[in-house]
């Protein structure tokens, strides 16, 4: 769908971001950062979306298996090859941050960051800062619960939120009171929570890009509103005070996936 879209754009315009080494196989989570791996993905994202080069390209998920160097050295030879622009990781410890930028500059690392999801503010953020990487916010509504999600509206019976420890039992029970307050804080500046959610994060600095994902044409239009929402220190400072880490309720991942994150992800040495 995205190639469909990319041949009725200008290719010079678009900042095209793809990822890499996150399979599921035989419902088991499989990740891999071999060369090999990484040069045959990458081919792969060329041919499916019909272009001659993808601006960001991210490692999805750290090998644990794999030197860093190794998948970095791959990646770095695509970049001199023309067929990517940017490195970018997903999830990488702060140990493996430093070995790849040893080997090949990183330009952006993805990390899980929202109201209720902040613990790469300590030491992550700051020492990306240190090397001019920047942060990409994945869920930054929170897999959707600031846009209402298990709140304003029921999940489908299908989601995997429906097993996600945060959307569950009386985590869920315990999550909704935190919902209401920023939904009436929200109101206060004449928005709606996801917007105020979006907001908090566009204000931790240009360096921080959040990526809300969504299927709804009027769902986008209220993301991009979040733009225009000025917030002062006094009202960031409120918007903290409003969701307190020891308030949520329930671990930031699902199971399976909680052992790549990035605390655990570092790599064999070379």
């Amino acid at each position: 769908m995205i190639g469909k879209a990319l041949k009725e754009l200008p290719r010079e315009q678009i900042q095209l971001a793809t990822k890499f080494g996150f399979a599921m196989e035989g419902g088991q989570v499989a990740i891999r950062g071999t060369p090999e791996y990484v040069r045959k993905c990458c081919e792969g994202s060329l041919k499916r979306l019909g272009v001659d080069y993808i601006d960001l390209y991210y490692q999805h998920r750290v090998d644990t298996t794999v030197p860093i160097e190794d998948t970095v050295g791959e990646l770095k030879k695509l970049v001199e090859e023309g067929k990517i622009k940017y490195i970018g990781l997903s999830e990488p410890s702060i140990d493996t941050i430093k070995r790849a930028y040893a080997i090949h500059p990183i330009t952006a690392v993805q990390m899980e960051y929202s109201l209720w999801s902040r613990e790469i503010e300590d030491e992550l953020i700051p020492f990306c800062r240190e090397l001019g990487i920047g942060i990409v916010a994945y869920s930054p509504l929170g897999h959707g619960f600031f846009g209402g999600k298990a709140t304003v509206e029921s999940l489908p019976a299908e989601s995997l939120l429906t097993t996600h420890p945060r959307f569950i039992g009386e985590n869920l029970e315990k999550n909704k009171v935190i919902y209401r307050k920023v939904a009436d804080l929200a109101a206060k500046h004449g928005c709606t929570a996801p917007q105020l959610a979006l907001a908090w994060l566009l204000h931790q600095g240009d360096d921080v890009i959040p990526i809300p994902g969504t299927r709804k044409a009027e769902n986008l239009e209220e993301n991009i509103g979040s733009v225009a929402i000025k917030l002062s220190q006094d009202e960031m400072r409120e918007v903290y005070d409003v969701v307190t880490m020891n308030e949520v309720s329930g671990e930031r991942e699902l199971e399976m996936l909680a052992k790549y994150s990035w605390r655990y992800a570092d790599t064999p040495a070379r």
